[in-house]
């Protein structure tokens, strides 16, 4: 695939890599940095800083990092300080630098995991599941509505043929359970009952858009669409989450008994690391996605008497790869695909408009579809559901590989996927901008007692 490699000696293809490696980490960690202070300072979350770090310095910006999927070149300047500083030709260091690319992405995944498992063991399970009601009720809103006038907009209105219009609707229909955390974790919201309604909403979201992805590749493949497998998923990840919350109850104690008796350096995040990595291992073997395993993991711990410790040595991991995994999200959307000035481009943006619109009320109306006797804040409930981020790009990239979408198409989901994700942070900071962390809105001691009842 690169060529150019097979004529670089060993070493100076050590060198280079390592170079990449550096100058790659120095960049996402300088702009993260940079323009996360400047958000702070506008009292706006720091995670619209590292997405905004990504664009500016990849596709969209200055060409630094830019990601195989992207298509475009690397900035000639960096090019041309690694030849000089590596000693290798400069048509050599785009294969060097994409070849290694995916080690980049791999930290990235390892953020994200870390993120959403410092998410599990932040969310507590009582209260979790006395909102297990109004999260369905959420998720299947969130999920059925933007799918349905997405898909049926594109049909009718702009006369999108069925697989991509089917594509792009279901493209719609997922939560970046990564996002969504970490906004509500850094406003203090995580544990209030909107915070809960929205993780739990946001993890079922993530199990529907397996099946639903499932659904759309069969029939993109052209092949018989069985009932069998689908059922069969659905059922794998009932299973695996009720395993989840019973394991908080069963295993943590076991846990807790083999931590009292390591005494080496480092027990706790070793052996906790080793929790995750199963539980990644166990849903990607039933067919589901590795980063509902990590959710998990942190629910079966959430009820260790070690939580604290174990939160403690999982947040230096999440400050360094979750910022990794962010910044990799805003480098890999390309928004020249939407220039208005450029001809080719405005019609996408016409259909970018309808499925951006249809992706906010969608997400938002879900907010207001569930009942509940305790005061409940819908549109933040709504808004928390909108960031299709990571999620919504694995959906577009898997469209484009797969030949699915038109240019246009394409372009018009990439700028919903951009949209959402940017708006959710800032319009959620908007709406809670004079209400403290855990205003009243956070499940009550006898609520939490018997979360059962409100089931």
């Amino acid at each position: 695939m690169y060529p150019l490699l097979a004529e670089l000696s060993a070493h100076d293809l050590e060198v280079a890599e390592t170079l990449i490696g550096v100058i790659r980490f120095l960049l996402i960690f300088l702009a993260a940095r940079a323009l996360a202070e400047v958000l702070v300072r506008l009292s706006l979350p720091t995670i619209v800083g590292e997405l905004l770090a990504g664009v500016v310095i990849g596709a969209s910006g200055f060409h630094l990092l830019i990601p195989p999927s992207a298509g475009t070149e690397l900035n000639e300047g960096l090019v041309n300080v690694i030849s000089s500083l590596a000693s290798i030709p400069p048509e050599a260091v785009p294969d060097v630098y994409f070849e290694s690319f995916p080690s980049l992405q791999a930290v990235a995944t390892l953020g994200l995991y870390a993120l959403l498992f410092l998410t599990g063991l932040e969310s507590e399970l009582e209260e979790l599941v006395a909102v297990g009601a109004q999260a369905f009720t959420v998720a299947m809103a969130g999920v059925i509505l933007p799918f349905a006038f997405g898909t049926l907009g594109l049909m009718f209105i702009f006369q999108v043929d069925l697989i991509p219009a089917v594509f792009a609707g279901a493209s719609m229909t997922a939560t970046s359970i990564g996002i969504t955390a970490s906004v509500f974790g850094e406003l203090g919201y995580l544990k209030t009952r909107e915070g809960q309604i929205v993780i739990g909403a946001a993890v079922l979201d993530d199990i529907l858009g397996i099946v639903i992805l499932a659904v759309v590749v069969a029939l993109a493949a052209g092949g018989t669409l069985e009932i069998a497998p689908i059922v069969k998923l659905v059922a794998a990840a009932v299973v695996f989450v009720i395993a989840a919350i019973a394991l908080s109850r069963t295993a943590a104690p076991g846990f807790d008994w083999l931590l009292d008796r390591l005494k080496a350096p480092g027990a706790v995040v070793v052996a906790s690391f080793v929790i995750l990595v199963l539980c990644c291992f166990v849903a990607t073997a039933i067919g589901l996605e590795a980063a509902l395993g990590a959710f998990a993991a942190g629910l079966i711990l959430s009820s260790s008497k070690n939580n604290h410790a174990i939160q403690q040595s999982v947040l230096p991991l999440v400050s360094l790869f979750a910022t990794i995994f962010f910044v990799l999200v805003g480098a890999g959307m390309d928004l020249s695909v939407i220039n208005p000035l450029d001809p080719t481009s405005r019609s996408a943006l016409v259909v970018a408009g309808f499925l951006l619109v249809v992706a906010i009320i969608g997400k938002i109306a879900a907010g207001w579809v569930f009942s509940s006797d305790k005061p409940t804040n819908r549109l933040v409930v709504g808004l928390g559901m909108m960031p299709r981020g990571e999620v919504g790009l694995i959906f577009l990239g898997l469209g484009t590989s797969a030949k699915l979408l038109t240019p246009s198409l394409e372009a018009a989901i990439l700028l919903m996927v951009i949209g959402t994700t940017f708006l959710a942070p800032v319009l959620l900071r908007i709406v809670l901008k004079d209400k403290p962390p855990n205003d009243g809105n956070k499940i009550s001691d006898d609520v939490a007692a018997d979360p059962v009842g409100l089931l």
